[in-house]
């Protein structure tokens, strides 16, 4: 099990890495990146999308209201069949789940007056507390997940209901890898269902 998941990170740390970054640099809003491994009788996936899409935000996340939307989120995150469903008939059941926020942990020392008083004066003031502004702007969420299938030849298909969690997403880039070699696909909020066998 754990060998699927290290081929989807190897597959992660190639191409896709140069494509994660590229879209970072251009701070595209609206593409996740969704990396899926198929072996034996396990499906490994990870995936990327930018806070934006996820919260409707990227920056430093301090009052009550951005916080509680961030645990929203990575409740959601976290029930991966909800999200990417994939036919009954496959029987595949969550093994692991890992959830992040990367590239904007909040500061416990930080309460939020500091941005209250500088908001709308000088937004990057705002920002220069304690913590670097190396990933300002560039919050992402991560997600990585393990399922185990009784017939994993049964997964020939998987409908993005993520679209329909988080309206600020438009597209997910997906590459698979399975016994059968790799493939790259784009699946869109107005064609959401992937269909594996293509």
């Amino acid at each position: 099990m754990r060998r699927a998941l290290g081929i989807a990170v190897a597959l992660a740390a190639g191409p896709a890495l140069a494509d994660e970054t590229r879209q970072l640099d251009a701070h595209e809003h609206g593409v996740g990146t969704l990396n899926i491994a198929i072996e034996a009788d396990s499906v490994a996936m990870e995936f990327t999308a930018p806070g934006a899409d996820i919260v409707g935000f990227e920056y430093q996340a301090e009052s009550d209201e951005d916080l509680a939307a961030i645990e929203t989120a990575k409740t959601l995150l976290q029930a991966p069949l909800d999200l990417f469903t994939i036919p009954d008939a496959a029987d595949c059941t969550i093994a692991e789940v890992d959830v992040e926020l990367e590239g904007n942990a909040h500061h416990e020392e930080h309460d939020g007056h500091d941005h209250a008083d500088h908001g709308h004066d000088d937004h990057d003031d705002a920002h220069d507390h304690d913590h670097t502004e190396a990933h300002e702007g560039h919050a992402e969420f991560h997600a990585t997940y393990l399922l185990e299938c009784e017939n994993v030849t049964e997964v020939s298909q998987i409908t993005f209901a993520y679209f329909d969690a988080f309206p600020n997403a438009r597209e997910v880039e997906v590459q698979l890898i399975s016994e059968t070699g790799a493939r790259a696909y784009e699946v869109t909020r107005a064609a959401p269902v992937l269909d594996l066998e293509r």
